[in-house]
């Protein structure tokens, strides 16, 4: 007779989340993972059929814990460069909160390390991108009115290069100015070269 299990697949997920932005991908063993988990391999392999399976369900935890919470103020319709900046005061403050250096972005680390070699991480990591370039172009657009298509395109993309270049950089500070600083530096760029 099957045992009943104690977690859905989502809690499964939020647990190996946790474990896997702050060691990585190939850095945690099965027996890590059961360890951190508290779910048996069997439990694990009933789940999702294996380590890469479960990690890849990490994205989606990922996207609805920490993505969407945070870059909602980018999102929303009113949204302009003062929200950009909002959303960048908000992750850095909980950065700090929870005590630098910190584990960096998940998506980041993951297109590091594993996105070169494998066309499902590659693809979860395009599709993150593309949502930050969306609302950054997005709020670009309505602090700018003049600004066309082409050119908040072009800016959006380069403002995801630098947030995930910044939250690479929360891996290996121990205080926020460094970040605030590139931040207020970064954005008055910005600003200068969409008048």
């Amino acid at each position: 007779m099957p045992r009943h299990t104690s977690f859905t697949a989502n809690e499964l997920a939020d647990r190996a989340l946790q474990h896997f932005w702050t060691h990585g991908f190939h850095a945690s063993s099965m027996d890590d993972l059961v360890k951190a988990t508290g779910v048996s391999r069997h439990g694990i392999y009933a789940t999702f059929g294996g380590k890469k399976a479960m990690f890849l369900a990490c994205f989606d935890q990922y996207q609805q814990q920490v993505v969407t919470p945070a870059f909602e103020v980018v999102e929303a319709p009113s949204a302009d460069l003062k929200s950009v900046a909002e959303y960048f005061e908000r992750q850095i403050s909980a950065g700090e909160a929870a005590g630098l250096p910190g584990p960096g972005c998940f998506v980041a680390n993951s297109a590091a390390e594993l996105a070169p070699s494998d066309p499902d991480v590659m693809l979860l990591v395009k599709r993150h991108n593309d949502r930050l370039k969306r609302g950054f172009a997005g709020a670009l657009t309505a602090s700018m009115p003049s600004i066309d298509e082409g050119k908040a395109s072009n800016l959006a993309e380069v403002l995801v290069i630098f947030t995930n270049g910044l939250w690479t950089l929360s891996r290996s500070v121990s205080s926020a100015d460094p970040l605030r600083r590139a931040v207020r530096n970064f954005l008055h760029l910005l600003s200068d070269n969409t008048k």
